[in-house]
C-alpha cells in the first residue's frame, strides 16, 4: 500500500490546483484567507466582465479615463526621474511626499482628497491568464482588443507593461498581477496566510482636510499593490519590508468630516534615484531620512495581522 501513496497524492494535488484554477474569486479568497473577511475595495473589482464570446470591455473608456486623483502620487518606480514642471509646484500638498517626522510633531498636514476613475475590474483568473502580457507579445495583445499600434490607449498599455518589467530594487520583491487569486497568491507568499488588506476606499469630500490626533503604526512590513492603467485591473505589487505603514485621521476642515488615509514610510532610500521627485520636493538626499508619501485610492495594501 505504501508504494501506491505517492501517486494517488499526485493525483489528489493535480485535482486541487485545477479545481481552485477554475473556482470563482470570490470562493478562492474564501480558501486562501478564510479569517480574512473581504474589503469593499476588493468586491468592488469584482464586477462581471469575462470577455467571454469576444471582448466586453470598452476599453477607450476604461484605459483613457483612468486617471488618478492628483492629491496623491502615482507609484513611481524609485529608480525613475520624475522631475516637477511648473504646474506641479514642488511642495508636500501636491506631491504627496512629507517626512516621517512631520506626523510626530505639530506640523500641519493640509490634502484635497478627490476620488479616482480607474474602473478597470478583475477578469476571471483562466481568462486572464490566456491574455498574453509582455512587450514581446503587445502586437497579439492589441489585436486581442483590436486597438491600432498608434492608438493612444495601445501607448497607455504599452507603457504599463514596461513598468511591470522593470527590475526591482535591491531586497525589493515585485509581481504585475492581472488577477484577484495571483495578487492573493503573491501577498501570501510574501506574507504569510495571517493578513488583512487595507486601502483608501473612504469616499471622501471636496474639502480641506487636516491631520487629526490619533497616528498608528500599522505594519513595518507590507505588500503594496498599485493600480495600473490597463483594460482590466492590473495591481503592480512590491514587497518591502524596509517601510512603515501608518494610517492617519484626517479631520475636514469645513465640517469636521473624519477621513482615514493609509501612507507608507521608506526607510531606506539609499538605492532610489537622486533625482527622484521626493528628494526635491523634500530638500534631502538619498538614505539619510525616510520618506513618505500617502497611497492613492485605488491601491491595496496587505499588512500581517
Amino acid at each position: 500500500m505504501e508504494l501506491h501513496l505517492l501517486p494517488i497524492l499526485t493525483c489528489l494535488s493535480l485535482v486541487v490546483v485545477v479545481s481552485n484554477a477554475s473556482l470563482p474569486s470570490e470562493v478562492y479568497w474564501k480558501l486562501a484567507l478564510s479569517y480574512t473577511p473581504m474589503p469593499k475595495a476588493v468586491r468592488d473589482l469584482l464586477q462581471l466582465n469575462s470577455m467571454e464570446g469576444g471582448s466586453s470591455i470598452n476599453v477607450s473608456k476604461v484605459v483613457l479615463n483612468a486617471i488618478p486623483a492628483d492629491v496623491f502620487i502615482k507609484y513611481q518606480n524609485p529608480l525613475a526621474v520624475d522631475t516637477p514642471t511648473e504646474d506641479q509646484p514642488q511642495d508636500t500638498s501636491r506631491k504627496g511626499y512629507f517626512l516621517e517626522k512631520d506626523l510626530h510633531s505639530t506640523t500641519k498636514m493640509k490634502m484635497h482628497f478627490r476620488k479616482t476613475t480607474n474602473e478597470a475590474t478583475f477578469l476571471p483568473r483562466q481568462v486572464a491568464d490566456s491574455i498574453p502580457f509582455s512587450s514581446d507579445k503587445f502586437p497579439e495583445i492589441l489585436n486581442r482588443f483590436s486597438l491600432k499600434q498608434d492608438s493612444e490607449e495601445a501607448e497607455i498599455m504599452k507603457e504599463t507593461i514596461q513598468d511591470c518589467e522593470q527590475p526591482a530594487l535591491e531586497g525589493d520583491s515585485r509581481f504585475c498581477a492581472t488577477s484577484l487569486e495571483s495578487l492573493i497568491d503573491f501577498s501570501i507568499s510574501k506574507l504569510g496566510k495571517n493578513i488583512k488588506l487595507i486601502s483608501n476606499g473612504v469616499e471622501m469630500g471636496s474639502q480641506e482636510y487636516e491631520l487629526g490626533v490619533g497616528v498608528k503604526v500599522v505594519a513595518d512590513k507590507s505588500v503594496v499593490c498599485h493600480k495600473q492603467k490597463y483594460p482590466y485591473a492590473v495591481f503592480y505589487c512590491h514587497a518591502i519590508h524596509k517601510t512603515r505603514v501608518y494610517t492617519l485621521p484626517f479631520v475636514g476642515t469645513e465640517d469636521g468630516t473624519k477621513a482615514e488615509v493609509v501612507a507608507s514610510c521608506h526607510i531606506d532610500t539609499s538605492a532610489w534615484n537622486p533625482k527622484h521627485a521626493a528628494f526635491q520636493v523634500l530638500k534631502v538626499k538619498p538614505g539619510t531620512v525616510p520618506v513618505c508619501h500617502f497611497l492613492p485610492r485605488d491601491d491595496l495594501i496587505w499588512v500581517p495581522k
